[in-house]
């Protein structure tokens, strides 16, 4: 049973101050992690179901290998699938290659292809450690998790809980229909406003996702021209 299962399914279970303490440990630890990334970052999400070979996590390997050259450093889940991909090709391009894993009782076993690699025993805290260091965010097909995290990061961009960065999804295919969705019912029912659908990008090329991330933080770093 996980650390999670046991805070949150049987509260009689735990001793307070200690799994605090151990909260608490955790995040030190992923930040002293996250402060090794020396560069701007992008955290990239997946499926950990896809194989090699696959167009899920060939895109992946592809669109991370491109942030090399930029240099910049990928982040992402550390397991297996579209995970395992971006690594891979963040190093074959060249970018510092960050895993973040974290202990399931299935299907996440960390991949080989990280420099920098952390397996956190808490969901919270590994999520706060991918968006510390986070400069965009690139969004392959997925499951729950990859659900979990795309709305989690419009969440705290909306809310300006963190400041605005690019979201793309990559694979129209995938996910144009939710697109529209948003755009249709959502908006229609004003459930977000119009200006929220701006914080979403839909490709299927490599290279545009690159360009948006990186224009997109160039363009927030340039300083504002002020009136003498």
């Amino acid at each position: 049973m996980t650390d999670d299962r046991i805070l949150l399914d049987r509260p009689w279970a735990w001793d307070i101050d200690a799994s605090v303490a151990k909260i608490a440990a955790e995040f030190r630890a992923g930040f002293e992690k996250v402060a090794q990334i020396d560069r701007p970052a992008v955290a990239m999400f997946g499926s950990a179901r896809v194989a090699e070979g696959s167009l899920p996590y060939e895109a992946a390997r592809a669109t991370a290998r491109l942030f090399g050259p930029v240099g910049w450093a990928v982040v992402t889940g550390g397991g297996g699938g579209v995970m395992e991909g971006a690594n891979r090709g963040a190093q074959e391009g060249g970018a510092l290659s960050v895993g973040f894993n974290i202990k399931l009782p299935h299907e996440q076993a960390p991949n080989s292809y990280t420099d920098i690699a952390h397996t956190f025993d808490h969901f919270y805290a590994r999520k706060v450690c991918f968006v510390r260091p986070a400069e965009g965010f690139v969004i392959f097909p997925g499951g729950f998790g990859t659900l979990d995290e795309l709305f989690e990061s419009l969440t705290l961009i909306q809310t300006g809980t963190i400041r605005h960065f690019p979201v793309v999804l990559f694979d129209s295919h995938y996910w144009g229909d939710l697109v529209d969705w948003i755009s249709d019912e959502l908006t229609k029912q004003k459930m977000i406003s119009r200006g929220d659908l701006e914080l979403l990008m839909l490709t299927d090329d490599p290279g545009e996702a690159v360009d948006h991330v990186v224009d997109c933080y160039e363009r927030l770093r340039k300083p504002t021209a002020t009136s003498g």
